[in-house]
């Protein structure tokens, strides 16, 4: 194509004005073939838009064979003086509005109202300013007065101008990303109107020639077409809109606009009847919104715009009626959230978060049934209410849900699984109110949430369980801002010379009624509700300080620290905890970040990029419980880790099993091999402690050693200890050196 356009236009440049057979008929209709090629080409190709795509094909074609009809004989037929030609001229404009139509119902499902009236008002603007353009060519009222040779050259621009109107009042609703395509499909009907305007100028005076500047603009107009063909048959998106409301309004204030200037144009000079009429449409139309505003601001204010799925404004107003029509007949009400949602967020950012979101919407209105009603409350949580169901019924649907999301999505040319935690109440039995329902399906979920179950219908003892984590979930927020938190250390010794060689910190709550309370009663509550990242934060700075009393006192110390990868996927992190410890005076050996294998394999480029800044600033990475995540030992070839830290599952039955031992031995000679740290948890044993120094691991921590110790206690075990550090045997018992 490009290069029977570049031949063509050398050529025409080379013939100077004169029309030309070869070149005028021939080679354009050759250039004009090779762009129908194109444009079909692109059908083939096409999927997600393929619909709009062969009617915007379709439209190409017409337009070839109505120039084949003039172009190839063009010395015998006048423009304007064949009936065949002119109709496959005019059903340009159907094709491609239908292209259009298919586009933005694909794009705009959800708001098609406003967008036609914006284009339809466009429309008569733009035709009311073109009578008046044209009004030398018209030459009296009415096109219908006129003979068909001269009515065909008038409409022409007519319908080019009002195309380029419809298409500005559907891009007004685009994102910024699908304006790009329309820019380029409304600059080429704008060059198509400009072509016609010009023909339409100069045929009747007999100035037009074949070859002439019209039929570059005519060429260049269809090829702008044909491009935007063929990068529409790339785009894989879904629905979308972008509802900004100011932008939308431009089309219609420029067309009232325009019509005004018409309106005041023709009260002080003669304009045709046709402009007026026009104009004064433009304005009539123009006040409709006025007169559905309300029912369109009223469906707006129900529908979620990211997914088109009725909001929770929606559910409350339309659910209560529902139940209550349908009596004493079985319902049930589903409360639907996405697991792990906010690290998608993090990771990938809230455009692939987005994205995400449309497409389970989708999913979702694929298993549900025609009467449920399905709606999405904000964030990753949707509710669903089922109509005419029973307790089996809907724990049949929550399983297809759970089936269908755990299919792989396709965001952005990265593969991406999820999954879906799922609380189900019945009606009438567990409540005939929409906000008892809802309350009980909440507990539900987070039920089936923390119980990795995938769905669970309510109960009566989740009320307690319910009441219970929402009062520990306000009491751990209330403990962050008022400093509940503590630190205990566990101390690592090395093996080989049995001094200590740092502290993993571990997270303890003093909680003001329930006391000293584990990790595990509170740790996994803050992932859910997204206090992790807060939570890290709060004690990296308690480890941090303490690392820098250590030091302080001539007895630094490195300080481990487990990281969950809720906040290792912000991009800002490394930058915090360096500042962190610039703060306190602290070189970067002085931390040990522990983080999982999950972490490591989930995302590999981002875990390099993190890691590797983090290591710059001479931070120790450790892989923690190493060996029960994935199977894959890429990643320690690849990403920057320091030390791997071998799961205490490995290390308990070390004595009494040969192949658990065989493996810890194994998994020493791997870490050497690679340059790694080998250190155990879980030493319990003087024979698991001397079996572990036999293989040649580095460091080991452990209750053999040392319980976790608040840090007074910690302070007093390494003193008891001084520069002999840890030898082993009975009488170096945490409790004996707390007594001494």
């Amino acid at each position: 194509m490009v290069l029977l356009l570049i031949a063509y236009v050398i050529a025409r440049l080379i013939s100077g004005t004169d029309s030309n057979p070869l070149i005028d008929g021939w080679l354009a209709i050759a250039a004009e073939a090779s762009m129908v090629a194109v444009a079909w080409l692109a059908v083939r190709r096409a999927t997600a838009a393929r619909a709009e795509v062969c009617w915007a094909a379709a439209a190409v074609t017409s337009r070839f064979f109505a120039d084949s009809l003039y172009l190839l004989p063009f010395s015998d037929i006048e423009p304007g003086t064949s009936f065949p030609a002119d109709v496959c001229y005019l059903l340009f404009y159907p094709f491609l509005l239908l292209a259009m139509a298919v586009r933005a119902r694909r794009r705009l499902a959800s708001v098609a109202l406003p967008v036609f009236l914006n284009s339809a008002i466009g429309a008569l603007g733009a035709a009311a300013v073109l009578a008046v353009v044209l009004q030398p060519v018209i030459g009296m009222n009415t096109v219908g007065a006129m003979g068909w040779s001269a009515s065909i050259v008038v409409l022409y621009p007519v319908f080019d101008l009002a195309m380029v109107a419809i298409i500005a009042g559907v891009a007004a609703f685009q994102t910024s990303d699908g304006n790009r395509l329309w820019v380029l499909l409304a600059f080429s009907l704008l060059l198509l109107t400009t072509g016609d305007v010009l023909y339409a100028l100069v045929e009747p005076a007999g100035l037009y020639a074949v070859g002439s500047l019209v039929d570059l603009v005519w060429g260049l107009a269809i090829l702008m077409l044909v491009l935007w063909i063929d990068g529409l048959a790339d785009r894989k998106e879904p629905l979308i809109f972008d509802g900004d409301r100011e932008q939308s309004l431009a089309v219609p204030i420029i067309a009232v606009f325009a019509a005004l200037l018409v309106l005041l144009l023709g009260s002080q000079s003669h304009v045709s009847v046709l402009a007026l009429l026009l104009a004064s449409a433009t304005l009539i139309v123009a006040a409709a919104p006025l007169v559905f505003r309300q029912r369109m601001l009223h469906r707006i204010t129900r529908t979620d715009e990211l997914t088109g799925l009725p909001n929770r404004r929606a559910l409350y107003a339309d659910a209560p009626s529902r139940l209550k029509n349908r009596g004493t007949k079985p319902q049930a009400l589903m409360l639907l959230d996405l697991d792990r949602f906010k690290e998608v967020n993090d990771s990938l950012g809230h455009d692939v978060g987005d994205l995400l979101l449309m497409q389970v919407a989708d999913r979702l209105r694929r298993e549900l049934g025609p009467t449920d009603l399905l709606s999405r409350l904000g964030g990753d949580e949707f509710a669903v209410l089922l109509d005419d169901s029973e307790r089996d019924n809907a724990v049949h649907t929550a399983s297809a849900i759970a089936d269908s999301l755990a299919e792989p999505f396709m965001l952005e040319g990265i593969t991406l699984q999820t999954s879906a935690s799922i609380g189900i109440a019945l009606f009438p039995s567990q409540g005939s109110d929409l906000r008892l329902l809802l309350r009980k399906a909440d507990m539900a979920m987070y039920k089936a949430k923390s119980a990795h179950t995938g769905h669970h219908v309510y109960q009566t003892e989740d009320d307690h369980h319910g009441d219970q984590r929402l009062r520990t979930l306000q009491e751990l927020r209330e403990g962050l801002r008022t400093d509940q938190l503590i630190l205990h250390y566990q101390p690592k010794v090395s093996l080989d010379t049995g001094r200590i060689q740092g502290a993993e910190a571990l997270v303890r709550w003093n909680h003001p009624t329930r006391g000293l309370l584990s990790p595990a009663s509170f740790l996994p509550l803050a992932e859910e509700s997204g206090l992790m990242h807060e939570l890290t934060f709060v004690v990296l700075g308690k480890a941090l300080d303490q690392a820098a009393m250590w030091q302080q006192r001539d007895t630094p110390l490195a300080v481990s620290v487990n990281v969950s990868a809720s906040s290792l996927v912000d991009t800002s992190f490394p930058d915090k905890v360096g500042a962190m410890l610039a703060e306190r005076g602290l070189a970067g050996p002085s931390l040990v970040l522990e983080i999982t294998e999950d972490f490591l394999m989930g995302d590999r480029d981002r875990a390099r990029t993190i890691l590797t800044r983090l290591r710059e600033q001479g931070i120790q990475i450790a892989v923690d419980d190493f060996g029960t995540g994935y199977s894959s030992l890429s990643y320690l070839r690849d990403l920057p880790i320091d030390e791997l830290k071998l799961d205490q599952s490995f290390v308990f039955p070390m004595t009494d099993d040969p192949r658990a031992a065989s493996l810890v031995a194994s998994t020493v000679s791997l870490a050497h091999g690679l340059n790694l740290r080998m250190v155990a948890e879980g030493v319990e044993s003087r024979a698991v402690y001397d079996q572990l120094t036999q293989y040649g691991c580095d460091r080991a921590q452990g209750f053999y050693m040392s319980r976790p110790l608040p840090a007074e206690e910690f302070d007093q075990w390494i003193t008891v200890r001084g520069t002999a550090g840890f030898t082993g045997g009975s009488d170096f018992a945490v409790d004996d050196v707390l007594r001494g």
